[in-house]
């Protein structure tokens, strides 16, 4: 081999060595099993739909999705875990909408979501059902009204955290119908329930998956659901607004990677969970759970959904004056 020959094989054995990081891990993702962060306590909706979501998902990369529940804070635990991840996309953040645009504006000290964090696509849209335990006499939303102002301060509603949608639901609840019910924060939304069921706590406003299967096994009883319609898992259970009370809570659940994941890999990324979302078996939880699929967007245009809601809440929340406690 000449000399010449035997420099450009060289040149070309070692090409591997001088590309980018970022190239190099592209090339490798996923390089392992893949964490999925929730920034909650297993039990939660949030969990529920990061576990089926793995299911989902595993026979597309190729990989093992491991669960990782970092609970408390509303979520900013998990959140902050994921953050200070290696940016090779090995580490997914598997968001409620609160942690990422909600929590900035109520927690002291929180980290720049927006910067810290690269979003990569919506996987569900969904809305909250007030429910009570079986100690409790309300039928109804407008019963358990009357009951808060016939003894103020004496109710109480759970929450998985200050700032979080259960909480703000919680808040705007009584605010609409102008009672005053004490908040009590837990690390989950599991725990905030199990308390509901027990009957140390009055009411919760639960994420759909932990709840519905509690309500149909007489567990829990619904009251109202707090979107803008009746949800298909509780067709029999009126909104808040149809209640005369005028209050619209909804959120949604999304994957994220740390900030400076390269672009090719959270391209990948975004591919391999929208393959994912395609399988019957996703849709299919999505309704046992009271879920809805989230409307189709770009990576690009889920990124400017985040920032748009993070601004738009930051005005809002001013008024309700909630911070971490």
């Amino acid at each position: 081999m000449s000399n010449l020959t035997r420099r450009n094989a060289l040149a070309l054995g070692s090409g591997a060595l001088l590309l980018p990081s970022g190239l190099r891990a592209q090339a490798a993702w996923p390089a392992g099993p893949v964490t999925f962060v929730v920034g909650y306590a297993a039990g939660g909706s949030t969990d529920i739909n990061a576990r089926e979501l793995g299911n989902v998902m595993t026979p597309v990369i190729g990989q093992q999705i491991i669960i990782d529940n970092k609970g408390g804070a509303a979520g900013s635990i998990g959140l902050r875990a994921a953050a200070a991840a290696k940016p090779d996309g090995q580490t997914l953040f598997v968001a409620v909408g609160t942690n990422v645009i909600i929590n900035p504006h109520v927690q002291k000290g929180m980290i720049d979501t927006i910067a810290a964090l690269a979003p990569i696509c919506q996987i569900t849209d969904y809305q909250y059902v007030l429910v009570v335990g079986n100690k409790v006499p309300a039928k109804n939303a407008t019963e358990l009204v009357a009951m808060a102002k016939k003894a103020p301060d004496t109710l109480t509603y759970s929450s998985s955290g200050v700032g979080g949608n259960n909480h703000l639901a919680g808040a705007l609840f009584a605010k609409a119908a102008g009672i005053q019910i004490t908040h009590v924060p837990y690390k989950g939304t599991g725990p905030a329930v199990a308390d509901v069921i027990s009957g140390q706590i009055t009411m919760n406003f639960s994420s759909l998956p932990p709840a519905v299967s509690q309500i149909k096994g007489g567990n829990l009883r619904a009251l109202a659901v707090t979107g803008n319609k009746r949800v298909k898992s509780l067709p029999d259970v009126p909104t808040l607004k149809e209640q005369g009370i005028d209050v619209v809570v909804t959120s949604w659940q999304g994957l994220f990677a740390p900030a400076k994941t390269p672009d090719a890999i959270l391209d990948k990324i975004e591919k391999a969970t929208k393959e994912a979302m395609k399988n019957p078996k996703w849709e299919e939880a999505l309704a046992r759970d009271g879920l809805e699929m989230p409307p189709e967007r770009t990576r690009a245009e889920f990124t400017k959904f985040v920032a748009d809601e993070h601004a738009f809440w930051g005005k809002t929340l001013k008024e309700l004056k909630i911070e971490m406690e």
